[in-house]
């Protein structure tokens, strides 16, 4: 990755992790995002789908964590999403066994 491609521009992400500190610990839901160790603002997506993400300033990424391997079919997979809405027709939490 050169230079120029990982300092993109990052204004939006940057504004909406400074909202974000108010409301969680270190701006993010997890301290492995929180880039102390690394230095910069973590990115805030905005969208997914496929292997790429989208952030908050529009910069397209490639997803390499796949949301630390459950998104190994990639995000916004067509049939995924119609199994997941056909599921939700039926109900979304029954507080008792059920065939799912």
């Amino acid at each position: 990755m050169n230079e120029t491609r990982a300092l993109q521009e990052t204004k939006k992400s940057e504004a909406l992790h400074k909202s974000a500190l108010g409301l969680f610990p270190g701006g993010v839901n997890s301290p492995v995002r929180a880039f102390r160790a690394v230095g910069g603002n973590p990115r805030i997506i905005t969208a997914a789908r496929g292997a790429y993400l989208t952030d908050a300033d529009g910069n397209e990424l490639l997803d390499y964590v796949l949301g630390w391997r459950p998104m190994l079919l990639g995000h916004g997979r067509p049939e995924v999403v119609g199994a997941v809405e056909r599921q939700l027709r039926n109900g979304t939490l029954f507080g008792m066994t059920n065939p799912l």
